[in-house]
């Protein structure tokens, strides 16, 4: 039946991150520090309002671009947290999870043949979703000894008459690294210089430690060119909500919107009026949630560092990106090692991109009893590398 399968489809590779799930769950007392989301339930106010939803019978389709209500509450967020004005109406359409919004994103702008540039370790899922709509991803490399800071010249290495975005990821996953205002201008620069789009991911852009947040949308010039893309998953913990939205200049939002009605229809409701709920009293569980990541941030990053992973400390989402190259593995033998003789599951940094080969991405928003057993765990593991480089020096 091979023959009957879309060839663009057929030669997709499949995640990277899900082999190691799969692996793991066939195994006993595994310790995953693999799973991208948060371990904080959601909120009890917000299951009670998707509840209430339902109890007064809110089963029907809301606009396709998402509850009016909804919509108005996001715009507020975006004008209290970033200084960006949206209006409900024209310029937000409420999403199932970020993925969709990038996915129509995609659709909506990509032009077979044309060039979308990704900045590197990246999310598993941004190139595939450029291939699907006929696009090429080129990726712009950095470099885990600068800890992964980004150089514009990069992204100008890699400009063609083809490109026609840059995508970008602030907190970043998997590297944790965060953008600051002098990347993002020089980001910028180059967009407005060559008229090209910017999707910014901004998924993790609750959870920043040490900065406070800046969206490139923010900058002069950059609002009516840049595509965010956010939802709920992460900051407010409602990864099974599947609730997220995107922001963008009404002429890209409408291209989007029809996308979005052929291929969804709307979000679903009861997860609307959750997410509703999230936008107006979520914030104090909000900071709860940050302040405890980023107390685990920094006990699990200098563990590492103790232990003999060299690993930068990360400025926000809730992603470790251990070197593994002092091992001498490559970053899928030493996961696959890590897992079969310790049962720690961490993700390989190769499914990330080519930059991401030699490090593994290590989620801390796991309980702290859970985090200083796998610590233990992978401390054993790294001892018989220690003991190796010891008598190769006797």
């Amino acid at each position: 039946m091979k023959r009957h399968l879309s060839k663009t489809v057929d030669e997709l590779q499949p995640s990277g991150i899900r082999r190691f799930f799969d692996l793991a769950n066939g195994m006993e007392d595994v310790i995953s520090l693999g799973v991208g989301e948060p371990d904080f339930v959601t909120s009890w106010s917000v299951r009670e309002a998707s509840i209430l939803s339902l109890e007064k019978g809110y089963t029907s389709y809301t606009a396709n671009a998402g509850l009016l209500e909804l919509r108005e509450e996001i715009a507020n967020y975006m004008d209290r947290k970033f200084d960006l004005q949206y209006e409900a109406n024209s310029n937000i359409i409420v999403t199932v999870g970020a993925s969709q919004a990038l996915d129509i994103a995609m659709r909506a702008i990509v032009n077979p043949g044309e060039e979308v540039l990704i900045i590197e370790p990246s999310f598993v899922a941004y190139g595939p979703l450029v291939e699907l709509v006929g696009g090429i991803p080129k990726f712009v490399q950095t470099n885990g000894e600068e800890d992964f800071k980004l150089h514009a010249s990069k992204i100008k290495e890699q400009l063609t008459d083809k490109t026609k975005a840059i995508l970008i990821c602030s907190p970043n996953n998997p590297t944790g690294s965060v953008l600051s205002k002098g990347e993002l201008e020089e980001i910028a620069a180059i967009a407005i210089e060559h008229d090209l789009i910017v999707l910014a991911d901004e998924i993790y852009a609750e959870l920043t430690y040490d900065e406070e947040y800046c969206s490139i949308a923010s900058l002069e010039g950059m609002k009516d060119r840049t595509i965010i893309i956010s939802g709920f998953s992460k900051g407010f913990a409602m990864t099974g909500w599947r609730l997220g939205f995107l922001c963008a200049h009404e002429d890209l939002a409408g291209a989007m919107l029809k996308v979005h009605q052929y291929a969804m229809m709307c979000a679903p409701t009861m997860a609307q009026y959750g997410a509703l709920e999230a936008l107006k009293t979520g914030e104090e569980d909000v900071q709860t949630m940050k302040k405890s990541y980023r107390r685990r941030r920094n006990f699990f990053v200098k563990s590492l560092n103790e232990i003999g992973l060299s690993c930068h400390k990360p400025g926000g989402a809730f992603y470790a990106f251990p070197s593994v190259k002092a091992t001498g593995l490559t970053s899928n033998e030493f996961a696959e090692r890590l897992l079969l003789e310790q049962k720690v599951a961490v993700v390989p940094g190769h499914v990330f991109g080519e930059s991401g080969e030699g490090y593994v991405r290590c989620s801390y928003a796991a309980s702290l009893d859970s985090l200083q057993e796998a610590l233990r765990r992978m401390e054993r593991f790294m001892n018989q590398f220690t003991k190796v480089k010891e008598k190769q020096q006797v």
